[in-house]
């Protein structure tokens, strides 16, 4: 069967498109009207390259998220199980060449040890990463998330977790699913298959196809909530946006949803990082394609992780982005130490990370900012998930949910675990949100719950 990925397709829509300014303005007219884009459409806005064009499509991907989403952010942390890994991936410090890494899979203890770290910071949300290797496999990966969501330090419990980890048969992802696991999240790194390539050189992720088609297998199993990427930087740019959506497009063709969320991390240092660079991503151009992408695909989540510094993330915020990692730390068992180095031990670490915030400090200029920080997984648990999500979220819905839900989970964190000038803060925020809100019943029934929360109730959600 011949592949959904087609490079002429896509360099074709590419190089055939000339944007006017009166189409681009049109397409982001589309876009604020909540309709997807086509990939024709989505090449258009690739090729504007007028600085007045892609001003004006940076503030119509703000316009749309606020539309969407409002003003709350999804914060969760990566968790690192295992570092094993049998590929060769030229990008990556786990490479099964590099004899620098030191090789480390967590024992159960290490495991509860790592889970109670984040629960004390206020954590509520994980994606557990494995490197590739057999000793990984779905009944390892499951056992490994029922301990998880096992833990129980002081008034914290990680109600979500997430799953990065290699592609598995239809038997495989069945097994995960029954552990119950949010989020199967694969990415395919690029979409240009050549490339792909020159940069795996060894190991199952070589296998281009089973990579490709590996969230086809999990939906086959049942799993509908799934989540793409693209590694920026080891092709042209527009090349892999266009092919995440082209993925999407397959999903929604295919299973009639698309996937939940698309990330986009940027090529980082890593140990024995061995790339062509001539591909590395901009600042500009990334904040052009977070802001394309999210007029693209209005109703999916965007993931923006701590590879990107500070300044960037602040930045790239306000054009679409709805999810980010906070407090992390990617060191084999690194949370769990009383003292953190103040250099990042490349041996013990996948990639360099750039924002080494902890949780507080971003928790704390989220809402200096305006925006309501949010740990909420009440979709999720009330079933809201592949088509039943969509029919939340695509008349606009959701935002009716995820704004209130975020303010509870937001006066959780205040309550529990935010220094007194953060609480501070915080509840100012919470007030003028509730300002802002009509009088109804519905504004009425979230003011109890805030209290009930303040009185000592937690995990209340709409």
């Amino acid at each position: 069967m011949k592949s959904f990925i087609d490079p002429d397709e896509i360099w074709g829509f590419i190089n055939n498109a000339r944007p006017t300014k009166e189409r681009v303005r049109e397409i982001i007219s589309k876009s604020l009207d909540k309709q997807r884009l086509t990939l024709e459409e989505t090449a258009l806005l690739v090729q504007a390259n007028d600085p007045e064009l892609v001003e004006e499509i940076k503030q119509g991907a703000k316009i749309l998220k606020e539309k969407v989403y409002g003003q709350r952010i999804v914060l969760f942390a990566p968790l690192y199980i295992g570092n094993l890994c049998i590929n060769k991936c030229a990008y990556c410090g786990f490479k099964s060449t590099n004899e620098a890494i030191r090789r480390i899979t967590l024992t159960n203890d290490e495991l509860v040890a790592q889970v109670k770290a984040l629960e004390d910071a206020g954590q509520k949300r994980l994606i557990l990463v494995y490197g590739e290797h057999p000793k990984y496999d779905a009944k390892f990966i499951a056992g490994t998330v029922g301990i998880v969501y096992s833990v129980r330090s002081g008034p914290g419990e990680i109600r979500r977790v997430n799953i990065n980890a290699a592609p598995m048969d239809i038997d495989g992802f069945r097994i995960i699913k029954d552990a119950k696991i949010g989020t199967y999240q694969i990415f395919q790194e690029t979409y240009h298959e050549d490339t792909y390539a020159k940069v795996h050189l060894g190991g199952i992720k070589r296998n281009y196809e089973w990579r490709l088609t590996a969230l086809d297998r999990a939906q086959e199993a049942g799993i509908d909530d799934v989540g793409i990427g693209a590694l920026f930087g080891l092709y042209d740019w527009r090349f892999d946006l266009l092919g995440l959506l082209r993925h999407t497009n397959h999903f929604e063709a295919v299973y009639n949803v698309g996937p939940h969320t698309i990330s986009f991390p940027r090529i980082q240092y890593a140990s024995q990082l061995n790339i062509d660079k001539s591909h590395i991503v901009t600042d500009a151009e990334f904040t052009r394609l977070v802001a394309i992408l999210r007029l693209a695909v209005p109703y999916t989540g965007l993931i923006l992780t701590a590879r990107e510094p500070s300044a960037v993330r602040d930045e790239i915020l306000q054009f679409g982005v709805s999810q980010i990692d906070g407090g992390t730390n990617i060191e084999m068992g690194g949370y769990a130490k009383k003292e953190h180095a103040e250099t990042q031990d490349i041996d013990l670490e996948q990639f360099q990370i750039n924002d080494n915030r902890s949780l507080n400090e971003i928790m704390d200029e989220l809402i200096q900012q305006g925006y309501i920080p949010s740990f909420c997984t009440s979709c999720y648990r009330r079933g809201r998930t592949g088509e039943h999500f969509m029919e939340f979220s695509v008349p606009g819905f959701i935002k009716r949910f995820c704004q209130p839900n975020a303010l509870l989970t937001l006066a959780e964190y205040l309550e529990d675990y935010a220094p007194e000038a953060t609480k501070i803060k915080g509840y100012q925020l919470v007030q003028k949100k509730l300002d802002e809100m009509d009088e109804d019943s519905f504004k009425n029934s979230l003011i109890e719950k805030l209290d009930q929360v303040k009185e000592g109730k937690r995990d209340l959600y709409f």
